[in-house]
């Protein structure tokens, strides 16, 4: 069993990015009343990260659950980007602070990093920090930030210690070269595609390491596919990805199930998800998450998405043995 396991945490958690003025910006009020409700609604599983505008992601969920009991809520963050000061370069963060993210995976980075999240965080602690997005600096993350957490880890600095990444081939190395205990994956295992389940999430599974699954939706295109705006990957999406999602839709609507709570519910199956991360940018829509999280959803949906050829046919379902799907 894996250390967040040990933590039995909801299977629900609140991804900070949106929180960070992500593609619009949130006022502190708004961002403070989301945290409120997604604690109301059981949210105890928190993410956020230096990028996330930039630090305002960190420092308005630090400030929203400073008055929470510290030992119930699982709070994570990440290391890879230092912030520096003055403007960077355009990102998907508007309104931002006088600084501008850095790459940096080094050892003396990865310590100043969590050093200033701390600060930024106002709280005691992290339980789980992540080397962000090391795609094209993989040989400094293992020679500098990996070995470093681990120190931090075995001081008692950090709970746990692990990747979130866009990916599964590069984690999928870690977890067989690295003393890893969770990953954060996003967009890889969704209800849209299944690429990393026997590269990533089975190795896992065997190896006892925890994954939290981000961006369940696709950035977007799982919640509605007929949206002006549906994004994949956070840029327009592809003609026959909209396509697929609008198929799997069609199942969903078929047996009375809105596809937002399919794609929602559906990582979880996996042995080795803990949790899924949906971002919310206000009280509505954590609180729409947390409703399509208790969706009870028939069986009958996932082996028609099958039968269908819109569902791996060895990918863990809700409810189905994983023999009774193929």
């Amino acid at each position: 069993m894996g250390r967040l396991k040990d933590l039995a945490i909801p299977p629900l958690g609140l991804g900070g990015a949106a929180l960070g003025n992500m593609f619009r910006a949130t006022d502190d009020a708004t961002a403070a009343a989301t945290v409120d409700a997604a604690w109301e609604a059981g949210v105890r599983l928190f993410d956020t990260a230096p990028l996330y505008g930039h630090g305002l992601s960190e420092r308005r969920l630090g400030a929203a659950l400073a008055s929470r009991p510290r030992d119930e809520f699982v709070l994570s963050t990440k290391v890879g980007r230092l912030l520096e000061p003055g403007a960077g370069e355009e990102t998907t963060f508007v309104d931002l602070p006088d600084v501008h993210p850095v790459f940096d995976y080094s050892a003396g980075a990865t310590r100043r990093s969590f050093e200033e999240s701390l600060e930024r965080l106002g709280l005691d602690r992290v339980d789980i920090v992540f080397v962000h997005d090391p795609d094209d600096h993989e040989d400094d993350a293992r020679k500098g930030a990996f070995p470093e957490l681990i120190r931090m880890r075995e001081e008692g600095l950090i709970g746990a210690l692990g990747t979130g990444m866009n990916q599964a081939e590069m984690p999928a190395r870690f977890v067989a070269e690295l003393d890893v205990d969770c990953l954060l994956l996003a967009g890889r295992y969704t209800l849209l595609e299944q690429r990393a389940l026997t590269v990533l999430l089975d190795p896992c599974a065997a190896r006892a390491v925890d994954v939290i699954v981000g961006g369940v939706f696709n950035s977007g295109l799982l919640a509605d596919p007929h949206r002006d705006d549906i994004t994949y990957e956070y840029w327009p999406a592809a003609a026959q990805f909209v396509e697929r999602a609008r198929q799997i839709e069609a199942v969903c609507q078929r047996h009375g199930i809105a596809l937002a709570a399919a794609a929602l519910q559906f990582p979880l199956a996996h042995p080795a998800v803990v949790a899924v991360l949906t971002g919310a940018r206000s009280p509505h829509e954590i609180r729409e998450n947390a409703a399509f999280a208790r969706v009870p959803i028939p069986a009958a949906v996932w082996l028609e998405l099958v039968a269908e050829g819109l569902l791996d046919p060895v990918a863990p379902v809700p409810g189905v043995p994983v023999a009774g799907v193929g």
